[in-house]
């Protein structure tokens, strides 16, 4: 039985006008004797509570920067809480930033086992998905050549068949994700679909509000990394395009 719960869940970045925070920047920062300190902190996530069963379908909403992908790579355990609790129960797989992390001197074959085997796959079960992921990836004999040689749309097509073809318990989505070219697009649109079908949990961040509506039960809509409504999707919808309405002729005005 999948579960997903944050309780009280937040999540603070440190960072300096330069960017993220170094180890030399905390030593530097703890070193200066005058003026203000370098390091910042930026709160991206505040307070965060709810719980997933079985059977939810939960799509995310909110401006850009109001923490969404945020919150899903923190369901994903990519991102560490600095302050609550999250409890997942379930293989979870997450559809976003998928062509990064590839072993790039390895070959397109030697990625599908490497993945296999990160994503909790036995030698078994890895051995009876390579045939499938290498087919519809269409890659052909580019998998015997090393991944560092294949352009962006190649990494993301073997990146997506290989993510696709576990049945996961959790499934995250971003809508930042695209499955190469245009032609593979459509094909890897009704993967995705099937996938979510048999998913026990779907979690999925978009900004097309008629796809939430179609897919999704819940919504969960954030703003400033805060929790300013969830529930059932039409009434959290409603509440979101009259908010949005409202701000409209202020914002034209000004």
């Amino acid at each position: 039985m999948a579960s997903v719960v944050l309780e009280q869940a937040s999540l603070t970045f440190q960072v300096t006008p330069h960017g993220p925070v170094r180890w030399r920047d905390l030593v530097a920062d703890r070193l200066r004797r005058s003026g203000e300190a370098r390091i910042q902190k930026v709160q991206a996530l505040r307070e965060i509570d709810f719980r997933l069963s079985d059977g939810d379908r939960v799509g995310i909403v909110g401006h850009n920067g109001a923490g969404k992908s945020t919150l899903l790579k923190i369901l994903a355990d990519i991102y560490p809480l600095t302050q609550g609790t999250r409890r997942v129960e379930g293989r979870v797989s997450a559809l976003f930033d998928i062509a990064l992390g590839f072993e790039l001197d390895a070959t397109g074959w030697e990625n599908i086992r490497y993945r296999g085997y990160l994503q909790g796959q036995t030698r078994r079960g890895v051995r009876r998905k390579q045939a499938e992921v290498a087919e519809f990836s269409e890659l052909g004999r580019a998998l015997e050549l090393p991944v560092r040689y294949y352009s962006d749309g190649m990494r993301v097509r073997l990146a997506f068949s290989i993510a696709t073809a576990i049945e996961p318990d959790i499934l995250l989505v971003d809508e930042a994700f695209n499955a190469g070219d245009i032609a593979f697009r459509s094909k890897a649109r009704r993967r995705l679909n099937d996938v979510m079908r048999r998913a026990s949990i779907v979690v999925a961040v978009s900004h097309e509000l008629d796809v939430l509506r179609q897919l999704c039960d819940l919504l969960l809509w954030l703003d400033q990394g805060q929790v300013r409504a969830f529930g059932r999707a039409d009434d959290v919808l409603r509440q979101y395009q009259e908010f949005f309405e409202t701000r409209r002729p202020a914002a034209v005005a000004a």
